[in-house]
């Protein structure tokens, strides 16, 4: 497994793309409430699908690239924490 690094959450790269624009206006625009756009933002609350979806609409970009932030962090922060030894499955014959 590729050594992962400390990925931004993409709450914190929506945020740019937001730039002046105001959170209540942002979630108006994407149709949502403004505490869901808020706990995003503030790394609180991951990007689901749907959100990927609205926010791709809105940003101009691919819904993908949200799916992928978001698995890339979620991934990391699993990556750090203590769980037990797996066993490996018995190869196939």
């Amino acid at each position: 497994m590729a050594t992962m690094y400390n990925p931004a959450h993409p709450g914190r790269i929506l945020r740019q793309y937001l730039g002046d624009l105001r959170v209540g206006e942002a979630a108006a625009r994407l149709r949502i409430a403004r505490t869901t756009l808020s706990r995003v933002l503030n790394g609180k609350a991951g990007i689901s699908a749907d959100m990927a979806l609205r926010v791709a609409e809105a940003t101009g970009t691919e819904a993908t690239l949200w799916m992928d932030l978001q698995t890339q962090f979620d991934l990391w922060r699993a990556s750090r924490r203590k769980r037990g030894r797996v066993q490996p499955f018995p190869r196939a014959a």
